[in-house]
Order: structure tokens, then C-alpha cells, then sequence
């Protein structure tokens, strides 16, 4: 993975932490990061829902370091900043039915974690704090496709954790100076995330479905749509977001996608299709806190960030398909 450099310039001599970085977008982060020789690069993550064997890779790296913290825990926030010049901030309790199922832990984690480690990086000097927002922002709002600055009320605990983790960001840009890019993710999707997850996300339950001879459900009847992003996009999206050098990037924040949109319905199909294995679904009934549809207008981010998605969504099916598939032990139970 990671064939293309989205940087250009030379970070051997950055210091960078990725907090949730054991997790499925964190550690592809991190992958790129030690591709391309970057000075140190921290992961903090205290493994509630990131997983070892995804950072495992790298722990032979001299310029790899591992900190096993948690969040909620100010003085280990503290000690992680400690010389960073570029935060990412991945670590957080995702999904929507978890969030209504524990919306006492999935605040603590979304909103004081975010907090402490956004307290943390203004103490430290950090010169970027990138985060990652969620589309689950958007909420009832109807309008197609999704732009920045038109969002709806919120469906989800977890939609109001992440519209909290933006107002304080841009807070903290206003009053201290720090610099924040906020990235609002559309169905990320990509090697490493993990189908065996309880709140795992559709696409490698799909996949693990079809590689298992079993049918797998899909919840309504199929024809909600998402703009599923391949998760190489949203390692360029935060790479970009770092190194931008656009005066007017800052403090706001930007949809992460690839701008088009599949229903459920056909992204099985393009499934079984790639896998070469028919198997019907089963229907289901529809998520609770769950948006119909969703497409982004990405042109914000093409504007200030210079982001410019390289796989459309059967592309990144296609690799992720043989990845499963050359990592079966990957499908075992933690």
C-alpha cells in the first residue's frame, strides 16, 4: 500500500503521534508515516478498541514507539505530546449502535478524551492537531450530496460527540492559536478493520460473510446509500491536512469521501462479484440512529487541502477482498 507519497517534503525530522493508532485507520496512518521515513512516530492507544497485532509490524522500527494510555488519563495525554510537533487524533469509542447503547462511555471517550488530548497538544506547542469528525454529523439533514457547512440535528450520541469534538476545536483555534483540521470520514473502509468487532462495520462483515459460506444481513431493505471511502483516501486526507500550506485551511473542517454514492444492495453485488461467491443476503430490519443516505461534496477539501481521492469504491473492494483473503488469521477472534 501507500505507492503514493501525498507529502512532499521531507519529514525525517517530524515528531508525530497518532492516538488510536492500533486501531484501522490509525495504523494505516502509521504505516505511511515509517514508509516514508518520518522522524519518530508515537501511537497512543490503550487497546479498548484498537488491537496490538495492528501496530505488531512495526515495533522493530527504531523510529516506532508504543504508549499504551488511555484518554481519560490527563497526565498520560500530557506525556504522549511530549515533543510532538503533529498530533493525529484517531482514538475514539466509533459506531453509532454502540453510542446508543453506552452513551455515558462513548462520551467520556469522544468528549473528555478529545478534550484532554486536545488540552495536551496546546501545553506541548503542537503545530497541527488533525482529528477525525464523522459524517454521522449530518444527521436528519436531507440535502445531497453533504456539504460543510449545512448539518442537520443529530441521530446518535455518537453524531453529538462529534460535533462537540468540532466546536471545541475551533474554540481552541479562535482563543489559544493552535492549529485544528477537522475530518468528517464517509464509511472508511480498508485492510485491518476488524469484522469480528461486535459493532463491526458492514463491508468486511460482508466480506467475511461471503469468505465463511454464510449469508450476511443487511439491515432495511438494502437500498440506503453511502459514500463508502477506501481507506488509503483517508490516510491522504490526513496527510494533506499536516502539510498544508493554504493560509485559509485552518480550524474548520472538511469531508472525507470520494464524492459518489452505492446503495447497499450493489456494493453486495460488487461483492460477489470480485469474490466470484453467490450468496443471498438476508434483510433485516433497519439500524436505529442510522442516515438513510449520504454523498459529500468534497470540493472544500480539494480546495484547501490539496485532497484528491485515487480509489473509487470497487477499487478499494477489489484490494480489500484479496487482503482478507491472504489474512485469514487476521478473521480469527481477539
Amino acid at each position: 500500500m501507500f505507492e503514493n507519497n501525498y507529502h512532499h517534503c521531507d519529514i525525517s525530522n517530524k515528531t508525530f503521534l497518532v492516538t488510536g493508532g492500533a486501531g484501522f485507520i490509525g495504523s494505516n496512518l502509521v504505516e505511511y508515516l515509517l514508509k516514508y521515513k518520518a522522524g519518530k512516530v508515537k501511537v497512543f492507544d490503550n487497546l479498548s478498541n484498537g488491537y496490538y497485532k495492528n501496530v505488531e509490524p512495526f515495533i522493530s522500527n527504531p523510529a516506532f514507539e508504543f504508549i499504551n494510555g488511555d484518554l481519560l488519563d490527563e497526565k498520560s495525554c500530557v506525556k504522549a505530546c511530549e515533543k510532538v510537533d503533529i498530533v493525529f487524533h484517531q482514538a475514539a469509542l466509533g459506531s453509532v449502535p454502540r453510542s446508543i447503547e453506552f452513551p455515558l462511555a462513548t462520551n467520556a471517550a469522544n468528549i473528555t478524551g478529545f478534550l484532554n488530548m486536545l488540552v495536551a497538544a496546546k501545553d506541548s506547542g503542537v503545530q497541527r492537531f488533525i482529528y477525525a469528525s464523522s459524517s454521522s454529523v449530518y444527521g436528519d439533514s436531507h440535502l445531497m450530496p453533504k456539504k460543510e457547512d449545512i448539518i442537520g440535528n443529530a441521530l446518535s450520541p455518537y453524531a453529538v460527540t462529534k460535533r462537540v469534538n468540532e466546536l471545541y476545536a475551533n474554540v481552541f483555534g479562535d482563543v489559544y492559536g493552535i492549529k485544528t483540521i477537522g475530518l468528517r470520514y464517509f464509511n472508511i473502509f480498508g485492510p485491518r478493520q476488524n469484522p469480528k468487532n461486535p459493532y463491526a462495520a458492514v463491508i468486511p462483515l460482508f466480506i467475511y460473510a461471503l469468505l465463511d459460506g454464510k449469508s450476511p444481513a443487511i439491515n432495511g431493505d438494502g437500498t440506503q446509500t453511502r459514500d463508502f471511502t477506501f481507506v488509503e483516501n483517508a490516510v491522504q486526507a490526513n496527510i494533506r491536512a499536516a502539510f498544508t500550506e493554504h493560509p485559509d485551511a485552518f480550524n474548520k473542517v472538511y469531508n472525507v469521501a470520494v464524492g459518489g454514492r452505492i446503495s447497499l444492495n450493489d456494493l453486495y453485488k460488487d461483492l460477489q462479484e470480485i469474490s466470484g461467491i453467490k450468496i443471498p443476503a438476508q434483510y433485516v430490519d433497519p439500524r436505529s440512529g442510522d442516515i438513510r443516505d449520504s454523498h459529500a461534496d468534497i470540493s472544500q477539501a480539494k480546495t484547501f487541502l490539496g485532497y484528491d481521492p485515487k480509489f473509487k469504491v470497487k477499487e478499494g473492494l477489489q484490494i480489500l477482498f484479496k487482503w482478507y483473503k491472504e489474512n485469514r488469521s487476521f478473521l480469527e477472534k481477539e
